[in-house]
């Protein structure tokens, strides 16, 4: 039997598959159809300090093997969070990684007060793709300097020995300049990645399809990109733990992320067409390593990154390279000959 369970910065959990925050929000709604406390962990949607109401609609739009979405970060703010989610999430003994997000950093500093300390908190994941506020509206993640700013701040007000991941953009240049620049400011590790920016036009109405015009593209369209950027981030940075994410839907699609450096996964996207497809992933994945005979998850982390290993065929001679026999006195003519003779 695999061993599933994985480490964290330095906190445990029973297995690799976690939800993916914004796809189920506090968990609630997943519970209906398994048992969210077998999971990893519960993601929660990015929470921000005051109650928020979204953007218009629409704010959804489907695209080929993938989806569109301007939400806008819809949600009851920190107090309401504490008071009806995170207790509900404490109650019912699942493991929360509650997902912030703010318009500045003493926003991100202000929410990290909020939870620290708090017993149902396992694990903070800072939503860095947010428009800053006090800088045009330049997206955080977007930038090396702004992100370690935003990192530092809730770091610094996080309490000693919960972890604190940076969740990184796939919208930058060079997506390892950024998450060296959030582990130098504190972050314990990496969520590798959040949706890919996009846009969708009704031919119809020939005007875009969502309100807010631009939205996150997330599901299977982007796992090869977000496969890359968890790759060149563990190669950058090895020892820092990473939760991978993006279009994750089987149990082998979670392989590539372990294999590329992830030691655990989210899953978002899927649960809509799906919504037991976090647990049906676990055992797909646990079946996957036990048919290469890992038996723990933890080697298997990164193993795409080993020196390749020349293969020297089983058979004594590729098809193809069989030594041609001399021919004999009585057999000089071309074995094709007869083939180029004309007709009688």
């Amino acid at each position: 039997m695999t061993d599933m369970t994985t480490r964290l910065a330095g906190v445990e959990f029973a297995n690799p598959v976690f939800t993916a925050s914004g796809c189920a929000a506090a968990g609630k709604e997943l519970d209906q159809f398994f048992d969210i406390t077998l999971l990893g962990g519960v993601v929660t949607k990015s929470i921000m300090n005051a109650p928020r109401s979204g953007r218009a609609t629409p704010r959804m739009a489907e695209t080929p093997s993938g989806m569109l979405n301007s939400i806008g970060l819809q949600g009851p703010g920190i107090a309401s969070f504490l008071e009806n989610d995170l207790a509900w999430l404490q109650a019912r003994g699942a493991r929360a990684v509650v997902s912030i997000a703010g318009g500045s950093v003493e926003d991100y500093a202000t929410l990290a007060k909020e939870l620290r300390g708090h017993p149902a908190v396992s694990m903070i994941e800072v939503n860095i793709s947010c428009p800053n506020v006090e800088d045009r509206g330049q997206v955080f993640a977007c930038d090396a300097r702004a992100s370690s700013g935003v990192v530092q701040a809730v770091r610094q007000n996080t309490a000693v020995g919960t972890p604190v991941f940076a969740k990184l953009s796939p919208d930058v240049t060079d997506i390892t300049a950024i998450a060296r620049a959030c582990v130098d400011a504190g972050a314990d590790g990496l969520s590798v990645i959040n949706t890919l920016l996009g846009m969708v036009i009704d031919t119809t109405t020939m005007r875009p399809a969502l309100a807010g015009i631009t939205g996150g593209l997330s599901g299977p369209a982007i796992r090869p990109v977000a496969v890359r950027c968890v790759y060149q981030v563990h190669a950058a940075l090895p020892h820092v733990p990473i939760l991978g994410m993006g279009g994750i839907r089987t149990g082998l699609d979670a392989l590539e992320f372990v294999l590329a450096g992830a030691s655990a996964v989210s899953v978002g996207t899927t649960v809509f067409g799906d919504p037991g497809a976090p647990l049906r992933i676990l055992d797909e994945l646990e079946q996957a390593l036990a048919e290469r005979g890992i038996e723990r998850l933890s080697d298997a982390v990164g193993l795409a990154h080993r020196p390749p290993v020349e293969r020297v065929p089983e058979d004594p001679d590729p098809v193809g390279d069989e030594p041609v026999p001399a021919p004999s006195d009585s057999t000089s003519a071309s074995p094709f000959e007869d083939a180029f003779e004309e007709s009688p």
